[in-house]
């Protein structure tokens, strides 16, 4: 089982390596190999982003889904260090 820090690591791994595949899909709009990738990161990516809300709470306001209280003031917030 991950930490939150381990976690929140490899999220940000799938974020760098998403946001490296669209700039290289932006100007080679036909491979098809590079949009494949990107979609099994991005699913990969849901995955870890929802296993991260599940445990530790909501990384953004808007995962925020506790119907009894805002859950999103409870910290530490994800920015915060104690939360990496």
């Amino acid at each position: 089982m991950k930490t939150r820090n381990q976690l929140m690591q490899v999220i940000r791994k799938y974020d760098f390596a998403l946001y490296d595949l669209a700039l290289y899909l932006d100007t080679h709009t036909q491979c098809r190999e590079a949009l494949q990738l990107f979609r099994k990161y991005r699913s990969l990516r849901q995955a870890a982003v929802d296993e991260y809300v599940r445990r530790f709470g909501p990384i953004t306001h808007i995962q925020s889904e506790n119907e009894k209280e805002w859950d999103w003031v409870k910290g530490p917030y994800p920015w915060e260090k104690e939360a990496n």
